[in-house]
């Protein structure tokens, strides 16, 4: 299918009518009815999105029987809110087109790579469920993700843990320590946060595994489950992994979790 606009008549603080400022949804439909749906947020650093971050993931999860849908989100220039505003407005999109996606419109998930995975995070950890007297019937649907994959994920703006370059796009390099705490997610886990899927890379040059941790951590506090695996050594930025014969495995371990969540 082509790429679906998640708002046809412009999105919120657009600053023009290129593809950049017209954020989307690319669906890829997994054979069968009331299939589980996960949305793909590539990384990027909030600069990009990487390509191999998305639809070959997207692919992958076809495999696994689950309809898939990569998300073309706001990055620099733009700056928060955009990118979250988008995240959660695929999440209401995909809902509100259950029907015409042949999707559960109650196993809708989230998974990001690097600052797609903080993209993930913020989703999982700022949402509503939805105004219910909203004349756009798109927002009338919740857009709490019913779970997280957070794959090398970027979570903290706080140093000396944060990625630089992730933090100065989304919200300014002199912004006050306050706006860096508003947007580290491991401060804003709840016990209503999705259970969470995680992996990282010991020796992760870009983003620190401490990222990981500190999400794991939190959602341990709150009694939200997860599973976190933590991988010797690996380049950031792996993707499917398919050349590394060790951090490979996450690909199947994601598998067996989104199965115990339902998601087959």
């Amino acid at each position: 299918m082509k790429e679906i606009l998640l708002w046809s008549d412009g999105a919120p603080f657009a600053e023009g009518d290129t593809d950049e400022d017209r954020p989307a949804i690319t669906p890829y439909l997994a054979e069968g009815d009331q299939r589980p749906a996960v949305i793909v947020c590539p990384g990027g650093g909030y600069g990009m999105r990487a390509q191999h971050e998305g639809e070959p993931i997207a692919k992958w999860l076809n495999g696994l029987g689950v309809s898939a849908f990569v998300l073309r989100y706001r990055v620099a220039p733009y700056q928060y809110p955009c990118a979250l505003l988008d995240a959660q407005r695929a999440i209401r999109l995909v809902r509100h087109e259950a029907e015409k996606f042949r999707i559960d419109p109650d196993k809708v998930g989230l998974l990001g790579f690097s600052a797609g995975g903080h993209l993930t995070a913020n989703a999982g950890t700022s949402y509503d469920r939805g105004d219910k007297n909203a004349e756009d019937m798109i927002e009338r649907h919740s857009c709490r993700p019913d779970l997280l994959v957070l794959c090398y994920p970027v979570i903290t703006m706080l140093s000396p843990f944060t990625h630089e370059g992730s933090r100065e796009n989304l919200v300014g390099r002199d912004a006050e320590l306050s706006r860096f705490e508003q947007h580290s997610n491991e401060l804003n886990v709840t016990g209503d946060t999705p259970p969470t899927f995680l992996w990282h890379t010991s020796n992760d040059g870009a983003v620190p595994v401490e990222n990981s941790l500190m999400f794991a951590s939190a959602l341990s506090k709150h009694d939200v489950l997860f599973d976190l695996h933590v991988y010797a050594k690996g380049r950031h930025g792996l993707g499917l992994s398919e050349d590394e014969p060790h951090t490979i495995g996450w690909t199947a371990a994601c598998a067996s979790w989104l199965e115990l969540n339902g998601f087959q």
